[in-house]
């Protein structure tokens, strides 16, 4: 029994010549030493400045008012880590042997600083001291090389900074961060707390093989993005260089909310169009930041979008993707101001007769991009136009976009050409569109709530307007165009009844064909070659439409071919009013002006005739009857004077 005591006495002994031994530990000395560890881990110069302190509760270890991690030697942003206040944890029994193992390290208040340049380089790339990419450190120069790890790292109340090259530079206050690492060679789990608008957003992170991986390695990785409004997942493999690949999902209720609540800027997104998105894909990312997307899925409430797509994401992202919509809906959902308000006409038109809309247009969203998008749909509406199969090109330079209609189906026909919207130095629109065998009378109504044209035609279009909102924009219009229509039918005018009791009150022409020409000018619309062929009829045109004004002036006068005895009697009929109200009414003055000069003329040319014939006169041709009076009296005057 005397001989256990006396061992139990001994262990005591042992342990309070140890604990004693800790509290006489020089701190600069462990601070030293971990400094050095530091660097052996991760190639970088490391400074503790300050006072420096042991620690004991609730770390073993040292307190240093300054600490600081250097940069990779290419960085411009300055020291990697910068934090007035860290803390070290040492290994109490490491310790006890004489040895200095670093466990953990705490820092509040830090500056992280991270970099990425173009061709892969990353400041989060560590190598030891001799520059390669190990995890080992040495103790003493006679002590052979041993491994290391660091079991925790906790920042609090970080500012988080990353500067990616051509990008602009992202920076996060209020940072959280802890890594728990407690196998050298297995997984960490990183968890971190970023509150860009004061909304919590939550970084959770698993990485197989964590050693190999802040040394360059591609390891097995799963990250998770938690917002209030939407959640973003990857599951796959990745390395410190940039290289990823996997599987990223993107769900979110709110996505200019989830966008807000990372830092960036939001978006009052229309309910079918990404306000809601349900997104999975195949991702693949190159150190040199050029991104792949394969069998890409995006749910967008009723609308839904499959493709591919390849991005490069140095300085503004280039895009070159193949995408198909499906049966895609522009219409519903849409904001108001998208819309143009309730009311016929729909789309960004506005109801004919109130105007066009005056809400600016945002056109900043055409910066966001360039490249080439191939798109392809079942359908497309657009809410003032329904496009049926749809297959077009588009493209995006430096806010130019133009979309290359290569093949689309509407109004019973077929669309191509160009449409061009331009915000390079004030936001226009253009293009150069040519329609075949296009149904009238839905495309007039949809355009300008105009049902009483029928019939099939062909007609092409070319257009240009600049203005700062769509009211602007038609008040500007210039271009031209042309129109060929076949059999149809004019609502609203019986031209027959017309001509035999000038009774305009509704009923139905039919045509044979019609034809014209137009000019627009300062958002006027001008035609004076209108021809329309009845049976019976012949009618002509000459007016102005006012698409800036939403208003006509227009003058149709048919003749009656086969009244008159064959001369043809004409009644103009004059359309006039706003677009959503046209007054349809014969121009009986005008048809009794032309009659009354008719006449005038054929009694002026009997009265001519007659007096000819009594003065025994025969004009020549071209020559005026009282040019030949003068010259009738002039020669009896010679006469009597030679007599």
């Amino acid at each position: 029994m005397k001989w256990i005591f006396r061992l139990l006495g001994l262990v005591v002994l042992i342990v309070v010549v140890g604990v004693v031994s800790i509290f006489f530990l020089p701190a600069d000395r462990v601070a030293r030493i971990a400094a050095e560890q530091l660097r052996g881990v991760t190639g970088r110069d490391v400074a503790i400045t300050g006072d420096v302190s042991l620690t004991f509760w609730p770390v073993l270890g040292v307190r240093a008012d300054g600490l600081e991690v250097g940069n990779a030697d290419w960085a411009e942003q300055g020291p990697m880590l910068q934090a007035a206040n860290a803390a070290i944890g040492v290994d109490a029994m490491a310790l006890l042997q004489g040895e200095i193992r670093i466990t953990n390290i705490e820092a509040e208040s830090p500056t992280i600083r991270l970099e990425q340049r173009a061709d892969g380089r990353a400041s989060w790339q560590f190598t030891d001291a001799s520059g390669e990419a190990q995890i080992e450190t040495e103790t003493a120069p006679d002590r052979p090389a041993r491994a290391i790890s660091i079991e925790r790292l906790k920042v609090t109340d970080a500012r988080l900074i990353y500067d990616a090259e051509g990008s602009d530079l992202v920076s996060y206050e209020g940072v959280d961060l802890t890594l728990d690492w407690p196998e050298r060679l297995g997984p960490a789990e990183i968890a971190a707390v970023l509150r860009p608008t004061g909304s919590p957003v939550t970084v959770d992170a698993v990485i197989d093989g964590f050693a190999g991986f802040i040394t360059g390695d591609t390891q097995t990785l799963r990250v998770a993005v938690d917002a209030e409004a939407g959640k973003l997942a990857f599951d796959g493999r990745g390395s410190t260089a940039g290289a990823v690949a996997g599987t990223l999902t993107l769900n979110t209720g709110n996505t200019g909310a989830f966008l807000q609540a990372l830092g960036l800027p939001g978006a009052d997104l229309p309910e079918n169009l990404g306000r809601s998105i349900d997104l999975s894909t195949a991702l693949t990312l190159t150190p040199d930041r050029q991104l792949a997307l394969r069998d890409l899925v995006a749910g967008l409430g009723k609308n839904r979008i499959t493709g591919a797509a390849d991005i490069g994401l140095n300085g503004v992202p280039q895009v070159n993707a193949q995408l198909d919509v499906g049966a895609f809906d522009l219409a519903s959902g849409a904001t108001p101001e998208a819309s143009g308000g309730s009311g016929g006409g729909g789309g960004a038109g506005g109801s004919a007769g109130t105007g066009w809309p005056k809400t600016p247009i945002d056109a900043s969203g055409l910066a966001a991009f360039n490249g080439e998008i191939v798109l392809t749909a079942q359908s497309i509406d657009l809410g003032q136009f329904k496009l049926g199969a749809t297959r077009t090109l588009l493209r995006n330079d430096r806010s130019r976009m133009v979309f290359e209609l290569r093949d689309v189906a509407a109004y019973g026909g077929n669309v191509s050409g160009e449409f061009v919207i331009n915000n390079r130095s004030g936001l226009s629109v253009g293009g150069n569109l040519a329609a075949r065998s296009i149904q009238m009378q839905p495309l007039l109504t949809d355009a300008a709530d105009l049902d009483r044209l029928t019939g099939q035609g062909n007609a092409r279009l070319s257009f240009l307007g600049a203005g700062a909102s769509v009211d602007a924009i038609m008040r500007s219009l210039s271009g031209d165009g042309s129109l060929q229509i076949g059999r149809g039918t004019i609502l609203g005018i019986d031209l027959d009844r017309l001509m035999r009791s000038g009774d305009s009150s509704g009923g139905t022409t039919v045509f044979d064909s019609l034809t014209g020409t137009w000019t627009i000018a300062s958002g006027v619309l001008s035609n004076s070659d209108l021809l329309l062929q009845l049976k019976n009829y012949r009618a002509s045109g000459d007016g102005v439409v006012g698409l800036g004004t939403q208003t006509v002036d227009y003058t149709f006068t048919p003749v009656a071919l086969r009244a008159n005895s064959g001369q043809g009697v004409s009644i103009p009929v004059r359309f006039t009013g706003p677009w959503s109200d046209i007054s349809i009414r014969p121009d009986l003055e005008a048809a009794f002006e032309a009659e009354i000069d008719a006449k005038t003329d054929e009694l002026e040319n009997r009265a001519k005739e007659k007096l000819n014939e009594r003065l025994g006169i025969s004009g020549q041709d071209g020559q005026s009857t009282e040019d030949a009076v003068k010259d009738r009296v002039k020669e009896k005057l010679l006469r009597k004077l030679f007599d």
